[in-house]
C-alpha cells in the first residue's frame, strides 16, 4: 500500500491529520477556577500523576486537558467539560482569557492551550473537589506552589484580567451564594480589588444598576437585621459607565 503523505506520522503519534502533511501541536485547554474562601480569594489546582511518562509529575496545575474532537464542539465546550470532571459542578461564569503556545512550554512537543476562568460561589466550591484537587489562596497575582508549564503566567494573566474587569462590571455577583446582603457583596469586590470602597456610593451603584433583586427576608444577627437580595437572572454581566476609583 503507498503511503499518503502524513500518514506516517498520523500512525506513529496521532498528530497529523488524514491528507495532512504537516504535524499538529498538542492542544489543550485550562481552567482558572476563582472562588472566595476565609476571606480570600482562591484558585482550584490539581496534582499531575506521578508516572514516569508525566511531565512535571506531582506538581500542581491549573484543571485541563486536552481538546476531545468527538466530546467538544468548540474551546468552550471543552473548557466547561474539564470544570465539570474536576468540581463536580458548572460555574455560573466561564470566559475566554488568551491563548499560550510554544515550542519550550510542554517536554512532550510543541504545544498550545487556551485559558478560560471561571468564577464560583463558596457554597458551591466547597462540595466541588476531585480527589487530586485543592484550594489555594491567592497571594498577589500567585500561589504558594510552582506551578507546571507556564501555569504561573496564566494564573497571573486570570487574576489582573479579573481585578480589571471588576473595576467596571458585575462579575464578584457571580461569586456570592444565592442570596446575600450588600455589606456582603461589598466585601467580596473589595476582597478581588484588594482595596476598601466607600459604602454609600457602592451601596448606590448597585442598586441603580439593575443588578440585584431584594428577596422577602431579613439577615438577623448581633446587629439591625439587614436585607438580602439575589441576583437576577443574567446571562452576561452588567458594566458600569465609570470604573470604582481607589480611597483618595
Amino acid at each position: 500500500m503507498t503511503e499518503k503523505p502524513g500518514q506516517k506520522a498520523q500512525q506513529e503519534g496521532g498528530r497529523t491529520a488524514a491528507g495532512l502533511d504537516f504535524p499538529r501541536p498538542l492542544t489543550t485547554v485550562d481552567v482558572v477556577i476563582f472562588t472566595i474562601q476565609a476571606d480570600a480569594l482562591h484558585v482550584l489546582l490539581v496534582q499531575r500523576g506521578q508516572g514516569n511518562s508525566e511531565p512535571f509529575p506531582g506538581a500542581w496545575a491549573l484543571p485541563g486537558g486536552f481538546v476531545d474532537v468527538a466530546k467538544d464542539r468548540d474551546l468552550e465546550a471543552c473548557a466547561a467539560r474539564k470544570l465539570k470532571e474536576k468540581t463536580g459542578v458548572a460555574s455560573p461564569y466561564l470566559e475566554q482569557l488568551g491563548s499560550w503556545g510554544s515550542a519550550a512550554r510542554d517536554p512532550r512537543g510543541w504545544s498550545a492551550t487556551h485559558a478560560y476562568y471561571a468564577l464560583m460561589p463558596a457554597s458551591v466550591a466547597e462540595r466541588a473537589l476531585a480527589a487530586d484537587a485543592q484550594w489555594f489562596q491567592i497571594l498577589g497575582e500567585r500561589v504558594k506552589v510552582k506551578l507546571a508549564f507556564d501555569h504561573d503566567e496564566i494564573l497571573a494573566a486570570a487574576v489582573q484580567r479579573l481585578r480589571n474587569k471588576v473595576e467596571y462590571t458585575s462579575l464578584p455577583a457571580y461569586l456570592m451564594p444565592e442570596e446575600f446582603t450588600l455589606p456582603e457583596l461589598q466585601r467580596t469586590y473589595e476582597i478581588v480589588l484588594g482595596r476598601p470602597l466607600e459604602k454609600s456610593a457602592f451601596r448606590t451603584r448597585m442598586l441603580s444598576a439593575d443588578l440585584i433583586e431584594p428577596v422577602a427576608k431579613m439577615r438577623k444577627g448581633p446587629n439591625r437585621p439587614a436585607q438580602l437580595y439575589r441576583l437576577k437572572a443574567a446571562k452576561t454581566p452588567v458594566y458600569f459607565t465609570r470604573t470604582f476609583n481607589p480611597p483618595e
